[in-house]
């Protein structure tokens, strides 16, 4: 009798069903601001490579609003099982300061996973704006205080920082004008709304070359293979801007408390989709760095933003409005 219990025992466990492997259906990633910006850019194009890599649909879902912190709560409020990922920036970590009440604590809502890309700023105006460089952008923002407006994608959003930046570093004053993503702004900048706007390039590109908008700056220290004819924030004379840089860069989460497993096959699969020539060049060609990283080193990221941007917002005392 035992043994004819021992030996439907090991029948059972030979014809019961192994667990399932992650993954083994659809992943989303949140893009916590509108279609057409930065985020949701890196997003899609992140996605695409991942279903190749993963063997699974990676759906992209745009939930804008509150400069990100909507989206961004969906996914600290999802279950830690690697099927709800999001894409966000450095603003990450501005945000909350600026709102103050944030429905999450970013230092311990979501898992680090990886670094995907940097991209650097870039002002923009139409062909036919009658501002004609930075400097005289500076000049106007100097003499008349708040008479231009300025288009960014959201308060605390790394847009909306970098014309912060701008303004601490020369004394010139604007308008700002947020939106709930950059793809908005630059449709009323197109349209005549708003005179000017601060955007990623990589987000601004496509309306540049399609002569839709035209480039007065960059805040890269280089100029940029694909603007050859646009000089950088720091060739403008301007004064207090002889060192300025600025960058956006973008990572990869998850919900706090992702499974070590689950964790370390999104950050190989991430090295995978971050090392693939044809994710370089369409990073490349919209004016970004790839880089991937280990989860631990963009959680150092995050910590060396929150010690140098945050201080910033707290002297200018940025505000929702």
């Amino acid at each position: 009798m035992r043994l004819v219990i021992t030996v439907l025992g090991l029948l059972l466990a030979i014809a019961s069903p192994a667990a399932a492997e992650y993954p083994d259906r659809p992943i989303r990633i949140i893009a916590p601001y509108a279609p057409g910006g930065n985020i949701d850019v890196t997003a899609r194009i992140v996605a695409d490579k991942l279903r190749e890599v993963l063997g699974v649909t990676v759906i992209v879902e745009n939930k804008a609003g509150a400069s990100g912190m909507i989206g961004s709560e969906v996914v600290a409020r999802a279950a830690p099982d690697g099927y709800t990922l999001m894409v966000s920036a450095n603003s990450l970590v501005s945000v909350p300061v600026i709102y103050g009440n944030a429905p999450y604590d970013w230092h311990t809502a979501f898992t680090p996973i990886s670094h995907i890309q940097a991209v650097p700023a870039v002002l923009v105006v139409t062909p036919a704006s009658p501002i004609k460089d930075l400097a005289e952008f500076i000049k106007i923002g100097r003499d008349t205080p708040g008479k231009l407006s300025v288009a960014d994608s959201g308060v605390g959003t790394t847009n909306h920082l970098c014309i912060e930046l701008l303004s601490e570093a020369t004394g010139a004053k604007y308008t700002l004008v947020h939106y709930k993503g950059s793809g908005a702004g630059v449709a009323d900048v197109i349209a005549g709304q708003v005179p000017v706007q601060l955007d990623q390039i990589n987000s601004a590109l496509g309306y540049i070359k399609g002569g839709k908008l035209r480039a007065l700056g960059v805040s890269s220290a280089k100029r940029l293979p694909e603007l050859p004819d646009v000089p950088t924030m720091q060739e403008s004379g301007v004064k207090g801007l002889e060192d300025f840089t600025f960058f956006t860069w973008t990572g990869l989460y998850g919900p706090a408390k992702l499974p070590p497993d689950v964790l370390a096959k999104l950050n190989a699969a991430m090295i995978k989709v971050l090392a693939d020539p044809a994710v370089i060049k369409r990073f490349a060609d919209l004016t970004a760095e790839t880089r991937s990283s280990t989860p631990q080193e963009l959680s150092a990221m995050l910590a060396k933003e929150e010690a140098t941007i945050v201080p910033l917002i707290k002297k200018l005392g940025i505000k929702p409005e």
